[in-house]
């Protein structure tokens, strides 16, 4: 994100000391300028608390959906290219995101998408969806997969390993997820979705390991060096990664994929760091020329 130059983002409801602390990291890194939306005087006194220069953009939009609007607009307009939640309820933020006459709406399905830096990994691994479509239809998993590998294409990562979670490897009419996997990769087989290497149904064990892929007598392109894991719904991903997050110690940033720019939401008990970890995630996805 640094070597790609300053991007301009958008920050709603920006009063929050932990969202202006991970926006002034961004901004010391060299790849965020910030655009402050919300009220004034608050905002005043935690950027000069947190040494912010003196010639940021701050606008005063004391009411929080006004504020809210008031920087999707920003980003409709082309004056920023991220837009980022800040106080304010996560509901109320994508109702301005999604506003009809403001917002940023596509035409494509939203979905989540978390990049995980892994103690003992060697590379970045991203999950899909944990954290917006509850149970997501095979047609919605396939809008899923094609915003995230798009997200990666973006990201330098010109063929990615797909995985398509489920609890084992056989099609079972009774395990509705792994006839959706199947589905999926008779997609990828057809070229209905963007260029990738995609598996499933796979368990997470072979997904991971080649040991445990040969053990099952399972021939994997994708075992061991998975780019992109595809859970089958929220409560399964939602586990994954704080498994992840808790347990391994992993490092982590997230982003919503499929309105016209990327948008970054985190939960208000997100360190500084991780919402830091969003904003470089969200300018790492966005389309360059």
């Amino acid at each position: 994100a640094k070597t790609l130059g300053k991007v301009k983002i958008s920050v709603a409801v920006a009063q929050d000391e932990g969202v202006m602390e991970a926006v002034k990291m961004a901004y010391d890194a060299g790849f965020a300028d910030p655009i402050l939306v919300g009220k004034a005087g608050k905002i005043k006194a935690i950027a000069q608390e947190l040494g912010f220069p003196e010639q940021t953009e701050i606008i005063d939009v004391p009411d929080t959906d006004d504020a809210a609007l008031k920087a999707t607009s920003l980003v409709r307009e082309g004056k920023a290219r991220i837009l980022m939640k800040g106080l304010i309820n996560s509901s109320n933020f994508l109702r301005a995101a999604l506003n009809k006459e403001y917002g940023l709406r596509s035409g494509k399905l939203l979905n989540h998408l978390m990049a995980f830096e892994i103690p003992g990994s060697d590379k970045l691994v991203f999950h899909t969806d944990g954290g917006m479509n509850i149970a997501p239809s095979l047609e919605d998993k396939k809008q899923i997969l094609i915003n995230s590998i798009e997200a990666l294409y973006n990201m330098g990562i010109d063929c990615p390993n797909v995985a398509v979670l489920t609890a084992n490897e056989q099609v079972n009419p009774k395990m509705p997820a792994t006839v959706d996997a199947a589905a999926l990769v008779e997609m990828g087989r057809k070229h209905e979705l963007p260029k990738c290497v995609i598996e499933g149904p796979i368990a997470l064990d072979v997904a991971l390991s080649p040991k445990a892929a040969a053990h099952k007598s399972i021939r994997s392109q994708v075992s061991g060096k998975v780019d992109l894991f595809l859970v089958p719904n929220i409560e399964a991903g939602n586990l994954f990664g704080k498994s992840l997050i808790y347990y391994a110690g992993a490092q982590a940033g997230g982003l919503i994929l499929g309105a016209t720019n990327p948008i970054v939401l985190v939960s208000r008990n997100e360190s500084a760091r991780g919402k830091f970890n969003a904003i470089a995630l969200a300018c790492l996805a966005l389309k360059r020329e």
